[in-house]
């Protein structure tokens, strides 16, 4: 996964996709707020039934 400032830097381009891949997700789910990239990843794990390492292969893919 992309470390912290790369995420930051281009994370409205990667929300943006991914709400093109996923359609069940909404701005409140991908909230990156400071210090908060596990509770995001979490909701993340949640909301698309996907483990923790899942999460972070598909958000590097973007």
């Amino acid at each position: 996964m992309k470390n912290t400032t790369e995420l930051k830097g281009n994370w409205n381009e990667i929300k943006g996709k991914l709400k093109q891949k996923f359609s069940v997700l909404t701005d409140d789910d991908l909230l990156l707020a400071d210090g908060k990239k596990d509770e995001l990843i979490g909701r993340l794990q949640i909301k698309l039934g996907k483990t923790k390492e899942e999460i972070r292969q598909l958000i590097s893919q973007l």
